[in-house]
């Protein structure tokens, strides 16, 4: 498994009206590692059948699924899982989802989260926003020296999440971030095959920034 690249995440809005399956593939064929898949409609019968076309899709190319706040889906479908800090328990995700499983939680901008995640199970860490994000504006805020001292302190895998563009992620690879997520950055392109050369040009990051 890789332990470093671009982590798409979905978008019920950007990836409306058949979008999702051509966009998400263009992105993973552009090199993105790990897909979040992020719906927080009540539709459990869409959330299902499209979590399930996009692990499929994800085994077949050799990507990670994640699941956003569902640990019922999660385990259906035998793929990862993320929490927020009020999206349920880690323990009892990890128990369920087994040792290798990939759970992340999110950690906002705070080392004593990150630290109690660990504690709970989580495999991976997240913090954010780093700048100004359209999916959640009003989040708090992190900043490159905490993403130093995360690193400094930490030996998991960590996720930069909030606002990443081309223009703004150099900095945090060379802080330490090991995994850039991306939602707007990635999905808000105007065709497939433009999200396939924006996960390109965030994927040679990850090259230049070794």
């Amino acid at each position: 498994m890789s332990q470093r690249g671009l982590y798409a995440i979905t978008d019920s809005t950007l990836l409306a009206d058949g979008k999702l399956l051509p966009y998400v593939e263009a992105a993973i064929s552009g090199g993105a590692r790990w897909l979040q898949y992020r719906d927080k409609s009540g539709d459990a019968v869409k959330r299902l059948e499209e979590a399930g076309q996009l692990a499929a899709l994800c085994r077949k190319h050799g990507c990670e699924l994640i699941i956003n706040d569902d640990l019922a889906l999660a385990a259906e479908l035998g793929v990862g899982l993320h929490l927020g800090q009020e999206d349920g328990s880690l323990r009892e995700a990890r128990q369920q989802l087994g040792p290798d499983a990939l759970i992340g939680a999110t950690c906002h901008a705070s080392l004593q989260l990150a630290e109690q995640a660990l504690e709970d199970g989580a495999g991976h860490i997240a913090f954010g926003r780093f700048f100004t994000s359209q999916t959640k504006p009003g989040g708090p805020s992190a900043d490159v020296p905490l993403l130093r001292a995360a690193r400094a302190r930490f030996s998991v895998p960590i996720v930069a999440i909030g606002g990443i563009t081309l223009d703004n992620a150099a900095p945090l690879l060379d802080a330490g971030a090991d995994y850039l997520a991306v939602i707007n950055g990635l999905f808000g392109e105007k065709s497939a095959e433009d999200v396939r050369h924006r996960a390109l040009a965030f994927s040679q990051f990850f090259t230049c920034h070794g």
